[in-house]
């Protein structure tokens, strides 16, 4: 079975070559880097185009025109040849058996869908700062899980025939498109939980996450949930009903406050102890 890594960059060469070592260094050999350029500036291009210049595993490609993290990933997708893929962002970097691990559990287990892991909060110069901890397995089918809080997360790989039988991932999305991407596999299959940091995520000044977008971020997030919502023919979730039309993160999010109190935890996770048992 192939992976397809797939790269969407936009003025990130900066950062790239701990990536691009990092694919290098990967265990399971079976793997092809589709890298997609989102109309960088002419030299950022070039440092990219020489340092893969020597491994016809990677293949580049440019947006004629800037359009966005939900264009460029959606186009990665169709461009891929990889029955399994999975994203990596070229200031970030992948743990040496990153595929290999979620490549077994694709090869042995038919019906799941998609595999997550944690990932390492890295400084700048990718030094480890913290584990993210939250990440761990969910339940499986359950038309109430949003992934708020957040528990699915960098590393995730999917297979790429059965996201060809979602919605697919939303191209006007700016920010949340990998939300969006988790939430429709999810309705697909079993997820599985790879209990170990396989991806390190750098923060650094350039970063989405790290500049004014966390107030966008949270609407985005908002607008995937209740689309969410929508898609699974919801009305109400915990005796509150969901509203027609989409009116604000706030709302929407209040629609889900019980999931954070202990009662709903407990059940959860008394959920996922028998669906490990049972299968």
């Amino acid at each position: 079975m192939k992976f397809s890594i797939l790269i969407a960059h936009y003025n990130n060469a900066i950062f790239f070559k701990d990536c691009f070592e990092s694919i290098l260094q990967q265990t399971y050999t079976d793997w092809e880097a589709v890298i997609l350029d989102d109309a960088s500036s002419e030299n950022e291009k070039k440092i990219i185009r020489e340092m893969i210049s020597d491994d016809k595993r990677f293949r580049f490609f440019e947006n004629e025109k800037n359009s966005g993290v939900g264009v460029t990933k959606s186009k990665l997708i169709e461009m891929a040849e990889g029955e399994i893929c999975g994203f990596v962002d070229p200031d970030d970097a992948i743990a040496p058996t990153a595929i290999q691990k979620c490549m077994e559990i694709f090869q042995t287990k038919k019906n799941t869908v998609l595999t997550y892991s944690r990932f390492m909060t890295c400084d700048q110069n990718l030094n480890p700062i913290a584990p993210f901890r939250s990440a761990m397995q969910v339940p499986s089918g359950d038309p109430y899980f949003f992934n708020f809080p957040i528990q699915i997360a960098h590393f995730v790989t999917f297979r790429k025939a059965v996201y060809e039988q979602t919605e697919k991932m939303n191209p006007n999305l700016k920010i949340g498109e990998d939300q969006d991407l988790y939430l429709k596999m999810y309705e697909k299959g079993n997820v599985q939980f790879i209990n170990e940091t396989n991806y390190l995520y750098r923060t650094h000044q350039g970063g989405i996450s790290q500049n004014d977008n966390k107030k966008k971020s949270h609407e985005y997030f908002a607008q995937v949930i209740f689309n969410t919502m929508k898609r699974r023919g919801l009305s109400s979730i915990n005796g509150k009903k969901v509203p027609e039309h989409y009116t604000g993160a706030d709302e929407i999010f209040g629609l889900l406050q019980y999931q954070h109190q202990l009662p709903f935890r407990i059940k959860k996770k008394i959920k996922i102890t028998l669906q490990s048992i049972f299968g």
